[in-house]
């Protein structure tokens, strides 16, 4: 695969008017019935002033979050997502590659009590970008990240490496988008490795599947 990181930025500027008709018609099953509930419990749960929204998309969770008083920024790789965003009524919505927030190069404020990553981290190298938003907490504060859980999508290859994602169960233009897969042992460490303390694991579940429908991490500036 012929560079998957850009790739993967490239698959989301073409996605992203699908993916806003996708998100706000409830037309992912996992969403509408576990997954988003699961993580704006876990915001709410600790009660944060002033969370970022990492990779924050057209902006549900923000907009979600606004209405229940919580100051809420967002930032995301995709220009027509922010202006989605901005447009259905989220003032702080930045415009940056997360590769620019790892090595200093876009700005999106601090002193957050949160920062929350709805199925964002896609890309391989994490831990840089991890380190940069433990910095970005209040000491105590919390990163929530939810993810597709490893057991669920492994499909028989539970290792680290590149997979792909056709969103073949979604109406609309789609272009495959690549994602890279990691173990339950290496979202740990990565965790670990950015200086942040594991504080609960979470793994929604819809009481008629199976299987969970995500992972659900929160760690801890110490």
């Amino acid at each position: 695969m012929h560079n998957p990181e850009e790739a993967l930025l490239a698959s989301w500027q073409h996605n992203a008017q699908a993916w806003i008709a996708a998100v706000r018609s409830g037309a992912i099953a996992s969403r509408r019935q576990v997954t988003d509930q699961a993580i704006l419990l876990a915001i709410l749960g600790r009660q944060p002033q002033r969370v970022l929204d990492l990779g924050c998309g057209e902006g549900w969770l923000l907009r979600a979050l606004g209405e229940r008083g919580i100051q809420a920024v967002g930032v995301d790789a995709d220009p027509a997502l922010v202006q989605a965003a901005r447009a259905a009524g989220s003032a702080q919505v930045h415009l940056a590659r997360f590769a620019q927030l790892a090595n200093g190069q876009a700005q999106v404020g601090q002193d957050y009590d949160l920062i929350c990553a709805n199925f964002a981290l896609l890309q391989q190298d994490i831990i840089p970008l991890l380190a940069v938003m433990r910095d970005l907490l209040l000491p105590g504060g919390a990163l929530v990240v939810q993810t597709l859980h490893p057991w669920s999508v492994a499909d028989g290859e539970y290792q680290d490496g590149w997979r792909e994602e056709s969103f073949t169960e979604l109406a609309g233009d789609w272009q495959v988008m690549p994602w890279y897969f990691r173990t339950l042992a290496s979202w740990l460490t990565a965790l670990d490795m950015a200086g942040l303390r594991l504080a609960s694991l979470q793994e929604p579940q819809h009481p008629q599947s199976a299987v969970p429908q995500s992972l659900l991490m929160i760690a801890e500036r110490p």
